[in-house]
């Protein structure tokens, strides 16, 4: 018996542990290697005595159903753990199925947030193009390198916003292009990750702009175009035409 199934009978008998939830590469199939710990969400009552634990082989994170509620969701302060329960699997749960619940909801984005998340991420990601390409017309090399990088995250975070979906850890980005493709061919795995390559280059002036003019079309049937028009004249510059 491996040490995640002792833990994983230890937990399931223990009737002060509500729920367990799987997160991380055991979790994604395909992503696990030999390194890979198990990642571990134990839902527990305010009398429960289980430890958090993390070593190389369990990384269990402790917290009440109260805790977990709020965990992960915008303002809690750990927004950024959110992709953690995308795919996750739920090990244990009450007999009302809430940890389950809960975490299918934080696996997702609910279609109002999916609309704020994208409106931000969409500016982020306009701004962060702007500055690189000024700066690679400037010859300004750290600045057009930064801001290539910068314009990444916030352009995937609208795309998968687009899609009601949480941005993916850096991890598992190709795996989920390739698992969970997000549908048109711009998004392709083949075709996006160059590009996203490439904006993390010398070359990220030309990829850049090629993203943003390939996303035009698709955020102004989004409803997003005012974002886009907002950049008045400089509109002109950032499409390079």
């Amino acid at each position: 018996m491996t040490e995640f199934e002792r833990f994983l009978d230890q937990v399931l008998a223990d009737p002060e542990v509500l729920g367990l939830v799987l997160s991380g590469s055991h979790a994604r199939e395909g992503t696990a290697t030999s390194h890979s710990d198990h990642d571990l969400y134990a839902v527990v009552t305010p009398a429960a005595s289980l430890p958090p634990r993390r070593d190389a082989l369990l990384d269990v994170v402790v917290m009440t159903l109260d805790a977990f509620r709020a965990h992960a969701l915008p303002g809690s302060g750990t927004e950024w753990n959110r992709y953690a329960f995308a795919y996750s699997q739920v090990l244990k749960d009450t007999p009302d199925g809430i940890v389950a619940s809960l975490a299918t909801a934080k696996g997702r984005l609910a279609a109002e947030e999916a609309g704020v998340v994208a409106h931000e991420a969409l500016g982020a990601f306009l701004n962060s193009a702007y500055r690189c390409l000024k700066n690679t017309r400037d010859g300004n090399v750290m600045g057009t390198l930064l801001d290539g990088a910068e314009a990444v995250p916030a352009y995937l975070t609208y795309v998968f916003a687009l899609h009601g979906r949480v941005r993916p850890y850096n991890k598992y980005l190709e795996w989920e292009l390739r698992r969970h493709p997000l549908g048109p061919p711009l998004w392709a795995a083949d075709t996006l990750l160059p590009l996203l390559a490439a904006a993390l280059t010398l070359e990220a002036g030309d990829a850049v702009r090629t993203l943003l003019n390939d996303l035009e079309p698709h955020a102004r049937a989004a409803g997003h175009g005012e974002v886009y028009d907002s950049w008045g004249a400089d509109l002109a510059f950032l499409r390079g035409r």
